[in-house]
């Protein structure tokens, strides 16, 4: 039977691949039969994602990148495009999440939350997209959120400019796909609740009082576990989602359904 999972001879791109979520999607990639290209600006931490990747016998490289830096991202797809040839995924995982309400938070939060979570998803996509024209295939991965969609009235939950920027992500994502279907590319969202991350480690993770909470509400039970998300990361880059065009795959244990 064939294996509609199956990346073998594909390259995939994974933004804020050095740690979290990204990390789990690049080696996961590998694992499928994908080569890999991890982007972040911690190049150390890269390195540690690149070494793990190898393990399995794939190919992969390390590039120092900055997402909302137009010459940085242009660079690191041309460095993908050297080395392996072409890109037949990309990962749009890069993210922030900035506290604060709009009768707080400063200017520069603001901004920095949409420079990273849309910005980035802009540019990473705009050098990308016209090899994938060219060649007739390609699967966009955008990293949205659950608070896309919804809100949290929890101190620690408040996020403004994170809900509008992932926001933005579902319109965006809807109108690429619109745009770039006929071409043979596929762009869809992803929409994680809470999985534990350097992110949320710090923060969210070491409040009893909001996990509790998180908890009792979401109909899981409990938050995400590493690796839950890869399948559907998968899923929408590999052939088995070739006639999913501009949807929004919201993966939190039924958070949003209550």
């Amino acid at each position: 039977m064939e294996n509609l999972f199956d990346l073998t001879g594909k390259v995939a791109v994974v933004t804020g691949a050095s740690s979290g979520l990204g990390a789990d999607a690049a080696l996961a990639y590998a694992k499928a039969g994908a080569d890999v290209a991890v982007l972040a600006r911690r190049v150390d931490k890269l390195n540690e994602v690149k070494a793990e990747i190898e393990k399995t016998g794939r190919k992969a490289i390390a590039i120092g990148c900055d997402v909302t830096n137009e010459e940085s991202v242009k660079e690191a797809m041309q460095t993908v495009i050297d080395t392996f040839g072409h890109i037949d995924i990309l990962l749009n995982n890069a993210g922030i999440a900035v506290r604060g309400g709009v009768d707080s938070m400063t200017e520069e939060d603001w901004d920095k939350s949409f420079d990273i979570n849309v910005k980035g998803i802009f540019l990473a996509s705009k050098y990308v997209i016209p090899q994938m024209k060219e060649r007739g295939y390609g699967k966009i991965v955008n990293i949205a959120s659950v608070n896309a969609v919804i809100a949290d009235k929890h101190d620690m939950f408040i996020r403004h400019s994170y809900n509008a920027s992932k926001s933005a992500v579902l319109g965006l994502t809807k109108g690429m796909a619109c745009s770039y279907a006929r071409y043979g590319i596929t762009v869809n969202a992803i929409g994680p609740a809470l999985f534990e991350s350097e992110m949320t480690a710090g923060t969210l993770f070491k409040s009893e009082q909001f996990l509790n909470t998180y908890n009792a509400v979401n109909p899981a039970g409990r938050p995400g576990n590493k690796g839950e998300l890869n399948g559907t990361v998968l899923y929408l880059s590999s052939d088995a989602s070739s006639y999913v065009q501009g949807q929004f795959i919201i993966v939190d244990g039924g958070g949003a359904l209550v």
